[in-house]
């Protein structure tokens, strides 16, 4: 999902994740609004905004405790899977520690880790790879392609057009709250995304 700051991108997302309601039309997930699916639809849905809340004294493994219980993932299956995502996402070492007290990429690859606790079957994430390194960077997209093998719907904002063009499948670009155009990424070019982004 590409578009100019102030296109619309984040409200979108906050639709899809059922945080905003529409002021016209629906969210639709296999056939049925998402409104009325509720917690079903919640339970298959995982999501990283550009900024994730918690509170200043939680450390990583508390937070992602607490986000588990609030996913109302079984205690023992919430065990296995934060270890996991600690030890991929490079984050065992610091588990203990405060999340105020972590860098900004540590930061985001805890927001990443919460957004996948439940194996959603839908992944929206805003702003990933914002602060992650290389290193970091190909190991989510490495997880990413994973999860897309599975049949797992990932939607995804970025500004980094190398990211796009080579981990994408299909591209939207937005402007002024509207989607301008959606095409398989083979079909686009980035002058095209590019002149639909800023209208010419």
């Amino acid at each position: 999902l590409l578009g100019a700051n102030g296109a619309g991108k984040t409200t979108l997302m906050r639709m899809i994740a059922d945080i905003m309601t529409p002021t016209n039309g629906a969210v639709y997930y296999d056939g049925k609004d998402i409104r009325e699916l509720g917690e079903v639809y919640r339970s298959k849905f995982g999501f990283l905004p550009q900024d994730f809340g918690y509170h200043r004294d939680f450390t990583v493994k508390d937070y992602l405790e607490y986000m588990a219980a609030l996913k109302d993932i079984p205690t023992r299956a919430t065990t296995k899977k934060i270890n996991y995502l600690l030890d991929i996402l490079s984050l065992s070492d610091v588990k203990k520690k405060k999340i105020s007290n972590l860098s900004g990429g540590m930061k985001r690859r805890v927001g990443i880790a919460q957004a996948m606790l439940n194996d959603p079957e839908i992944l929206v994430m805003d702003e990933p790879t914002a602060a992650l390194t290389e290193r970091e960077t190909a190991t989510l997209f490495n997880m990413m392609r994973k999860m897309k093998a599975r049949g797992v719907a990932i939607v995804y904002i970025s500004h980094r057009m190398e990211e796009v063009f080579s981990e994408c499948d299909t591209i939207t670009v937005m402007r002024d709250g509207h989607t301008i155009i959606t095409k398989p990424t083979s079909d686009i070019s980035v002058d095209e995304v590019v002149r639909h982004m800023v209208g010419r």
